[in-house]
């Protein structure tokens, strides 16, 4: 009996761990998006606008990506340039 519920405890603790692990079907899909880099003059689709990453604290041109869907639900990541937000006026 005692090895019984030791048999159960580990069959339940893998499959828990597998539950858990970071390789989970949301992270793949995202992960295997390509990254496009805007130009200028691009026609965009943008319906709706998932993710925005932070801008760098630069005095400089830094990169900064959107992950976005468009118009027919499909996600893309663009990649673009912003100012960063380390410069002051002094």
């Amino acid at each position: 009996m005692k090895s019984l519920k030791i048999a159960l405890f580990l069959a339940l603790a893998g499959v828990a761990a597998q539950a858990f692990s970071d390789e989970s079907p949301a992270n793949t899909a995202a992960s295997q998006i390509p990254v496009e880099t805007y130009a200028y003059g691009m026609k965009l689709d943008i319906q709706k606008i998932i993710t925005v990453s932070e801008t760098g604290d630069e005095c400089a041109p830094v990169p900064k990506q959107m992950t976005y869907e468009d118009s027919q639900g499909q996600r893309h990541i663009l990649q673009y340039q912003v100012m960063g937000t380390g410069c002051s006026n002094g």
